[in-house]
C-alpha cells in the first residue's frame, strides 16, 4: 500500500539522528490518530544519508536493536534525492534543515509541509513548523478571525504557506511523555550526577572539551560528583574520578531521569530532558542550535552556555561549577518547572494532526 504520509529526513556527521528521532514520533502520533479515525492510512519513513542512515534504511532502529514500527525508504546519500516515482503520497514531512524550493516543488502534487526552515525556501511549500527558530514562546490569545478562520498568535503566513510556531510544536519521543512527572520534580540541593552528550555524532568534537571543564572542576574541588560522559568517536583520555566515558548509552530516553542534570547540545535529549523535568545546560554546535538555546533559555527553560566550539573553558567551568552546585539550586528548580511548560510532550500529536488536516485539503 502506498504511504499517506511519508517523513522525509536525512541523517548525517553534521545533523546526527535527532531528526530522525522526531520523524519517528511523528509517525507514531500518525498512526494512533489513523486508527482513532478508523482509517488505514499508512505512513513511511524516506532517509538519505551516511553509515547512520544506511542503518535506519535497512529497517533499523537508530538507538535500540529492533526493527522500525514503519515502512522506510532508503534513498541514499544525496541530501536532495528525489522520493522514487512509484509513490504517490497525499502528504510529505521535510525535516532536514537544508532544503531548497526546487527540492520541496518536485514533491508535488503532494501537499508538502517543512520543519524548520531559516531560508525562504518553505514559502514553496503549504505548511512550516517553526517550533524554535521563531521564538519557543507565544501566548494562545487574543485570536482573531483571517478569511473567516480563528488565528492565535503563534500562526502567521510566510508568502502562501502557513506558519506554525512555538515550542508547542516540539516533538519528543512517547518514552518521554510516558517518564514525564505529574508534579514538578524538587531539585537537590546540589547536581551530583551529571549526564553529559551532543548526540550520537559530535561533529565538533563537544565532549572532548566537555571533559576538560569537568575535570577541572573535579580536580579544583569545585564539584564533586559522578559523570557519565557520551563520547561517539571514543577519547583518548584516562577518566577522572567518578568519570564514565561511553560511545553511546542505550535507550538513553528513559536513562535521562537517572540523572539530577543533563548537559548537552540543542537536539532531541535536550527537548526530552525539558519534557522530563531534568534540568539542562546546552551549548550550541553551531550558531543556528545556539539561536534555539537563547530562545529556550530567554524562556527559562534551560541554561544557556553559549556556542560550545567557540566557548571559553574557564568561563563554562564558572558558570557549570555555580549552576550545580547550592546556589544554582533555585535557578534548576525554575528551569525544570518552566521547561516542563515549554515542551509538554504533546508537539508529535500536533504536528500530526496539522499533517492530517493538510492531507484532507
Amino acid at each position: 500500500m502506498r504511504p499517506h504520509l511519508i517523513l522525509r529526513v536525512h541523517a548525517d556527521a553534521r545533523l546526527g539522528l535527532g531528526h530522525v528521532a522526531r520523524a519517528l514520533a511523528v509517525g507514531e502520533a500518525w498512526r494512533a490518530l489513523a486508527a482513532s479515525h478508523g482509517r488505514d492510512l499508512g505512513c513511511a519513513l524516506a532517509v538519505s544519508g551516511d553509515a547512520r542512515a544506511r542503518r535506519v534504511g535497512a529497517g533499523r532502529h537508530p538507538f535500540l536493536d529492533q526493527a522500525l514500527p514503519l515502512p522506510v525508504l532508503d534513498l541514499g546519500e544525496d541530501l536532495h534525492a528525489p522520493l522514487p516515482g512509484d509513490q504517490a503520497p497525499a502528504v510529505v514531512l521535510v525535516d532536514q534543515w537544508d532544503t531548497t524550493p526546487a527540492f520541496l516543488g518536485a514533491l508535488r502534487p503532494a501537499r508538502v509541509a517543512v520543519m524548520e526552515d531559516d531560508t525562504d525556501a518553505h514559502e514553496a511549500a503549504d505548511l512550516l513548523f517553526q517550533p524554535y527558530l521563531e521564538g519557543v514562546k507565544w501566548p494562545d490569545h487574543p485570536v482573531k478571525t483571517v478569511n473567516g478562520r480563528k488565528v492565535r498568535p503563534h500562526e502567521t503566513e510566510h508568502g502562501s504557506c502557513r506558519v506554525l510556531r512555538g515550542a508547542g510544536y516540539i516533538a519528543v519521543s512517547p518514552a518521554a511523555m510516558e517518564l514525564r512527572p505529574r508534579r514538578h520534580p524538587l531539585q537537590p540541593l546540589a547536581s551530583h550526577k551529571l549526564l553529559v552528550t551532543f548526540g550520537g555524532s559530535d561533529g565538533p568534537g563537544l565532549a572532548r572539551r566537555a571533559f576538560e571543564v569537568m575535570s577541572g572542576l573535579q580536580a579544583e574541588d569545585r564539584w564533586r560528583g559522578t559523570c557519565t560522559l557520551l563520547a561517539p568517536s571514543g577519547l583518548d583520555l584516562d577518566p577522572f574520578p567518578g568519570c564514565t566515558i561511553l560511545n553511546t548509552l542505550p535507550n538513553l530516553t528513559r536513562r535521562i531521569p537517572e540523572y539530577d542534570a543533563v548537559w548537552c547540545s540543542a537536539g532531541i535529549t535536550l527537548a526530552e530532558s525539558l519534557c522530563m523535568g531534568v534540568p539542562a545546560a546546552a551549548w550550541g554546535q553551531n550558531e543556528r542550535q545556539h539561536q534555539i538555546i537563547a530562545d529556550l533559555a530567554h524562556a527559562a527553560g534551560c541554561f544557556d552556555l553559549g556556542v560550545g566550539p567557540e566557548a571559553d573553558l574557564d568561563t563554562t567551568a564558572e558558570a557549570l561549577a555555580r549552576w550545580l552546585g547550592p546556589e544554582g539550586q533555585e535557578t534548576r528548580q525554575e528551569q525544570s518547572r518552566d521547561g516542563m511548560a515549554l515542551v509538554d510532550g504533546l508537539g508529535a500529536q500536533r504536528i500530526a494532526q496539522e499533517l492530517w488536516t493538510l492531507g484532507q485539503g
